[in-house]
């Protein structure tokens, strides 16, 4: 089997509409019913509402959790998703548990998860989430859509399950995905490469 990934230079707000666009061929072409969304200011939930018109998908989008950021999501675009028959969905973000657990796991979960780069976190926590409030089922296969910062960058297909049976959770096709990591950008590969490659020039 051969599927095709895209990887975007650099992560961002910029590539939403590419990630939107992609996510809902994917979904397609593998019969997928729903999408869990990322969107903490209801701007990238608005616009795949729209993208996605008239393609059978039902949005969860999932925002921050009250009080982890001072960001709200703005209560006309609740009402405004569920007149088109999407859910959002305020749970607790699990890998921001630890002071309420005592305990460093979720924190090292959610840095592991990084190693791939932010978007691939929050891909697990909102499946997670949204399986936890019974909107997917175990072992649904779903599409997760999420992204570093604002926006979109990072899209999955996914078999969903809950935080209790994380085990059956399985992340089965990345769909695209940013190359710089929570870490910065991968070094270069071994060998001469060009300088002038956008790749591995220096951040500024």
């Amino acid at each position: 089997m051969e599927e095709k990934i895209v990887y975007f230079e650099k992560p961002g707000i910029e590539n939403t509409e590419t990630t939107l666009k992609l996510a809902l061929e994917r979904a397609k072409a593998r019969g997928v019913k729903k999408i869990v969304l990322a969107s903490t200011r209801g701007d990238t939930a608005r616009l795949a509402a729209k993208l996605w018109a008239k393609s059978g998908i039902k949005i969860i989008v999932i925002p921050h959790q009250f009080g982890f950021s001072g960001m709200e999501f703005p209560p006309e675009i609740v009402e405004e998703l569920k007149k088109q028959g999407h859910v959002v969905h305020f749970g607790t973000m699990l890998f921001h548990t630890e002071r309420f657990y005592g305990t460093n796991t979720p924190t090292a979960m959610a840095n592991l998860l990084r190693t791939f780069c932010q978007g691939m976190k929050v891909c697990v926590e909102v499946l997670l989430m949204a399986a936890d409030a019974g909107h997917v089922a175990i072992g649904e296969q779903v599409i997760a859509v999420t992204g570093t910062g604002r926006g979109s960058d990072t899209a999955v297909v996914a078999l969903a399950s809950t935080s209790t049976r994380l085990p059956d959770l399985h992340i089965t096709e990345i769909i695209c995905k940013p190359l710089q990591t929570k870490q910065g950008l991968p070094p270069p590969p071994p060998g001469p490469m060009p300088h002038t490659h956008p790749i591995w020039e220096k951040p500024d």
